[in-house]
C-alpha cells in the first residue's frame, strides 16, 4: 500500500474570518441600550485623553474598560476578524526597525549596551491602535446605525448658536453610515462577479499592463453605476418615508445607565491623568 493511499485526506483550511462594519451584534445588553450620544461622547474623551496622556497606563485603563465592555456587551469570539499574514510580517518589519534606534532603558551585556526605548515606543503605538480600533468596534458591535444621526444632532445643538448647520451634517453622516455596509456589499459581488469571467493570458507584459488597466477602469465604471443606482434609490425611500429630516428627528435623552457610564469613564481618565502626572514628576 503506498503512503499516498493510507494517508488520511487533509484537513480544510480555516476560512478567513471578514471585517464585519457598522453592522451590530444581535441581542440586547447593558452596552447595547445604551444612548448612541454617550458611546459617542465616551470615544471622544477617551481619544483626547490618549492624544495628551499617551502613556502605558491609559493605555492600559483604557484596555480594561474596553474588555470590560465587550464582556458586558456578550461580544463572541467570531466577530473579531482574521489577522491576515501580511499585518503580522509589517509589524514586526516595524518592530524590528523601531528597535533598531535603542534609546533608554538599555542593558549592558560583555560591554555591548543595548537599547530597548524604540521597541518599547513602537509597543506603545501599537497598543494605542489596537485600544483605538476596539473602541471603534465597541460602537459598530453595539450600535444601530439609524440612531448615530439623531445623536450627533442633539450633541450639536449647542453649535447651532453659532450658526453651524448641524442638523445638514448629522443628516450626511446618518446617510453615509447606511450606505457604506450597502456599498461594500456591492463592491464584493461586483469583485466576485469579475473573477468569475473567463481571461485572456497576455503573452507581454505590456500586455499585462493593460489588461490589468482596463479590468481596473471596468470596475470603476461598474462601481460608480453601482453606487448612483443605490443613491437613487435611498432618495426615493427617504423621500417616501418624509424627507431628509427625519434622519435626525428622533430625539433621545441620557438616561441613568448612561450618566452612571459616563461618570465611570470620567473617574478612570482622571485616575489615569493622575497616575501619569505622578509618573512624570517623581523622574
Amino acid at each position: 500500500m503506498t503512503a499516498s493511499s493510507t494517508a488520511g485526506p487533509a484537513p480544510p483550511r480555516r476560512a478567513a474570518r471578514p471585517v464585519v462594519l457598522l453592522v451590530p451584534i444581535p441581542g440586547t445588553s447593558p452596552i447595547h441600550e445604551l444612548w448612541a450620544g454617550t458611546k459617542l461622547l465616551v470615544v471622544f474623551g477617551i481619544s483626547v485623553l490618549l492624544t495628551f496622556y499617551p502613556g502605558w497606563v491609559s493605555i492600559g485603563l483604557v484596555g480594561v474598560v474596553v474588555a470590560a465592555a465587550a464582556r458586558a456587551a456578550h461580544i463572541p469570539r467570531g466577530a473579531l476578524p482574521s489577522i491576515p499574514r501580511v499585518l503580522w510580517l509589517i509589524l514586526a518589519l516595524g518592530g524590528v526597525t523601531a528597535a533598531l534606534a535603542g534609546g533608554s532603558p538599555s542593558i549592558s551585556i560583555a560591554g555591548a549596551h543595548i537599547g530597548f526605548g524604540g521597541a518599547l515606543n513602537f509597543l506603545r503605538v501599537t497598543a494605542l491602535s489596537i485600544v483605538l480600533l476596539g473602541l471603534g468596534a465597541m460602537i459598530s458591535w453595539t450600535t444601530n446605525v439609524a440612531e448615530i444621526g439623531p445623536a450627533l444632532a442633539t450633541l450639536g445643538r449647542p453649535f447651532k448658536v453659532l450658526r453651524i448647520p448641524v442638523d445638514e451634517w448629522a443628516v450626511a453622516s446618518a446617510l453615509a453610515l447606511r450606505a457604506f455596509p450597502m456599498l461594500i456589499d456591492e463592491f464584493q459581488v461586483l469583485y466576485a462577479a469579475r473573477r468569475l469571467r473567463p481571461k485572456q493570458i497576455p503573452r507581454s507584459r505590456k500586455a499585462r499592463r493593460q489588461q490589468h488597466t482596463r479590468e481596473l477602469i471596468d470596475l470603476l465604471a461598474a462601481a460608480i453605476t453601482v453606487t448612483l443606482r443605490r443613491a437613487d434609490e435611498m432618495g426615493d425611500a427617504i423621500t417616501a418615508r418624509g424627507g431628509a429630516g427625519q434622519l435626525s428627528a428622533v430625539r433621545a435623552r441620557p438616561k441613568l445607565a448612561d450618566w452612571v457610564t459616563l461618570a465611570i469613564v470620567l473617574a478612570a481618565s482622571g485616575a489615569a491623568v493622575a497616575v501619569e502626572t505622578i509618573f512624570h514628576l517623581t523622574q
